[in-house]
């Protein structure tokens, strides 16, 4: 290992409240304002965009809170600190993303049956500041991503294409640059919300013209559809991470046959690669070398290559000799082939050299 420094992951504090509570503070503002157009207007879609305002700021609350206890060091029982629990927040995002579209949908669903009057000017106006507002919101999270990442050191490799850490649809990170599947919840939210206004404005536009008021339950619609994908998206992100998946994107399999390629290694076993939280990948694996090889040469070529080529730099690797020649070299590796599993207990499939 190179340093301490290497090992730092966690989000500083203060580098994203201010620009997320900003974010935050206008949200609020303007939700309270909506909540009372939507009354006078009696238009659902206006409401619905509130209620979704309200997940906005609760998630983004949640973001910060999170952050300060992921950033908490390690201690006592918890060896890894409190950073599974930016994921939580993450998953509870999803969740009530999707819950409030299913009671959204079932009330415009009964809007399209027996449409109630509603307020077309008012309607466009207010989606039109909400266009505003949501664009507002979603630069300054963006700003508050950037912070992160400039904080956490950026990319852990430059080129990229084995990059091991996993960016979720819609994050807008650049691939091999870690960013907190937490924040990428409250970004999801806000973009929802964005489309959201869009699909309002083009509803209070539609009724203010032909007077069709059925189009404000369709936006409706069309907010849920929206509010489905996005959540679903972040369960299953957060689902992989507390299962502990490899990270999406990253095949195991093809780890284990470039470890085993290393030189002098003979085989790998016992490979586990998971996701401690969102950039944050980690891999554990049995690796015997060949006889009279230098044990620890060979797991800091090993620890040094996943670093390099997939970004994972928690990697935990119990090094021993394989059973070859009493006496056998290094130059014996190409005939070392154990007849029989090393350990009697192993989970997963062995990677050879040469194994296809």
């Amino acid at each position: 290992m190179e340093g301490t420094d290497r090992h730092e992951h966690g989000p500083a504090p203060g580098a994203d409240a201010r620009w997320l509570s900003g974010a935050l503070a206008l949200i609020l503002a303007f939700m309270a304002g909506e909540v009372a157009a939507g009354l006078a207007a009696h238009s659902l879609a206006l409401i619905s965009d509130a209620a979704h305002m309200l997940t906005d700021a609760a998630s983004i609350a949640l973001v910060l809170i999170t952050a300060r206890l992921a950033a908490r060091p390690p201690a006592g029982g918890y060896t890894w600190g409190l950073k599974r629990t930016e994921i939580m927040s993450a998953q509870a995002n999803g969740i009530t993303l999707v819950l409030l579209a299913i009671w959204l949908g079932y009330t415009a669903i009964r809007r399209l049956v027996t449409p109630p009057p509603v307020a077309g000017g008012t309607v466009l106006a207010v989606a039109l500041i909400g266009v505003a507002v949501n664009v507002a919101a979603t630069l300054l999270i963006a700003r508050a991503g950037a912070v992160k990442r400039d904080e956490t050191g950026g990319s852990p490799r430059s080129s990229g294409v084995k990059a091991g850490v996993h960016h979720p649809e819609g994050s807008g990170g650049e691939r091999g640059a870690p960013r907190s599947l937490n924040l990428t919840g409250a970004s999801q939210h806000i973009l929802t919300d964005l489309y959201a206004f869009i699909a309002t404005a083009v509803a209070g536009l539609i009724i203010i013209l032909t007077g069709f008021v059925r189009a404000d339950a369709i936006a409706t619609l069309v907010v849920v559809a929206l509010m489905l994908r996005a959540g679903y998206g972040l369960i299953r992100d957060s689902g992989r991470i507390f299962l502990e998946a490899a990270p999406a994107g990253l095949s195991p399999a093809a780890v284990g046959a470039a470890m085993a390629a290393r030189p002098l290694v003979c085989e790998v076993h016992d490979l586990h690669i998971w996701e401690i939280t969102s950039g944050l990948p980690a891999a554990s694996a049995h690796v015997l070398v060949a006889p009279g090889a230098d044990c620890h040469a060979v797991r800091a070529d090993l620890e040094a290559f996943l670093g390099r080529e997939y970004g994972i730099t928690h990697a935990t690797l119990q090094v021993d000799h394989a059973h070859g020649r009493p006496n056998g070299t290094a130059a014996d590796v190409p005939g070392i082939r154990p007849a029989e599993p090393h350990c009697d207990d192993a989970h997963g499939p062995a990677y050879r050299p040469g194994d296809s």
